[in-house]
């Protein structure tokens, strides 16, 4: 056997000491790419673009989405190495229909601020639904987005998906029965088909915020993630995981079990409800930011990639909920203490 000299030992601890905390670093650093923030701009009080911008990066925040390609943000966001999800609204989902305006949007939107831009996932469409009148125009436009980015050579950093909400869900509890509703199926499955076969994941808004204040019977504490053990016989400690994995479930029995997801939206409003108050609201992002650095029950393997609604109290938006559910006050003033790393 070998013997070590006092010199190699002390070497040998000072490479063993750098490597772990390479490792923490690592893992550090993952759990802070794990959090994005949701900017809507449906307000007329909001910063500058680029005091936006600042914002973000003063609180360590890699992570942005907008709700359309507006070409002040993305001139904003240039050099900034914030990561983008960037949305076409469901009212130009029709016209990318045509493979030119497809390719024509893409050339506008992206490839023109793609040197400059982080661009991370185009969403074609948010919250549509199989009796919506745009949902026969969203996998035809996903197609020709996806076509338009392969032929700017850009498919190897740009995903296209589109962003849905939990209630395509048929059954979703226990959550390892979750399952597409029977309506759904039929517009998810070739959806869930084409991000499969693209190696795209699938978005999803997820409010643990709607299924309590839909079912008071839910414990609140399970909605806020404040639950100590399990008390509804899965397993499953809080209601945000169970929303998760029973979209996963329902993913797997339309054959897409790889496809992975991505929580594209998740909040808590400050106001306009009883449950709605800032002591909740706080509560639910401090706990969902420490959450989701690692996995669910179903894929405990994380972290989860986790977009926040919203920047920005929005005053135009309708209904006093969705105009709470701001990190910060237009004037840029937190209405939490939140470490976004």
């Amino acid at each position: 056997m070998a013997s070590f000299s006092t010199t190699d030992h002390k070497t040998f601890m000072t490479s063993m000491f750098f490597l772990l905390g390479l490792l923490i670093l690592s893992s550090e650093i993952s759990g802070a790419q794990s959090i994005g923030v949701c900017y809507g701009k449906l307000a007329n009080n909001l910063p500058t673009e680029s005091e936006v911008i600042n914002l973000y990066k003063s609180n360590n925040i890699g992570k942005m989405r907008i709700y359309s390609p507006d070409q002040a943000t993305l001139q904003a966001l240039k050099g900034s190495n914030i990561e983008l999800i960037v949305d076409v609204t469901n009212e130009k989902l029709q016209s990318l229909t045509d493979a030119g305006a497809a390719s024509d949007w893409v050339q506008r939107n992206i490839v023109s601020f793609s040197s400059g831009v982080s661009f991370k996932y185009i969403a074609v469409g948010n919250e549509i639904h199989p009796g919506d009148g745009e949902a026969n125009f969203v996998l035809p436009a996903m197609k020709n987005v996806q076509s338009a980015i392969n032929s700017a050579s850009l498919q190897g950093k740009i995903k296209v998906s589109t962003s849905i909400d939990t209630s395509l869900l048929g059954k979703s509890y226990p959550p390892n029965d979750g399952a597409f509703s029977d309506a759904a199926k039929g517009y998810i499955k070739p959806i869930a088909n084409f991000l499969t076969q693209n190696g795209s994941p699938l978005l999803a808004n997820v409010y643990p915020y709607f299924a309590y204040t839909g079912d008071r019977s839910i414990d609140l504490q399970y909605a806020l993630f404040n639950s100590k053990g399990s008390s509804n016989g899965t397993g499953y400690q809080n209601l945000f995981d169970a929303q998760l994995d029973a979209l996963y479930a329902a993913l797997e029995k339309v054959k897409a079990p790889d496809v992975k997801i991505v929580v594209s939206e998740s909040g808590w409003p400050s106001e306009g409800d009883s449950a709605a108050t800032t002591n909740n609201a706080g509560t639910y992002y401090r706990n969902l930011i420490a959450h989701v650095k690692g996995g669910t029950p179903k894929k405990p393997q994380g972290p989860i990639e986790t977009y926040l609604f919203a920047m920005f109290n929005e005053n135009q938006k309708d209904g006093a909920q969705e105009q709470h559910y701001g990190l910060f006050s237009p004037d840029k003033q937190p209405k939490y203490q939140l470490s976004f790393s």
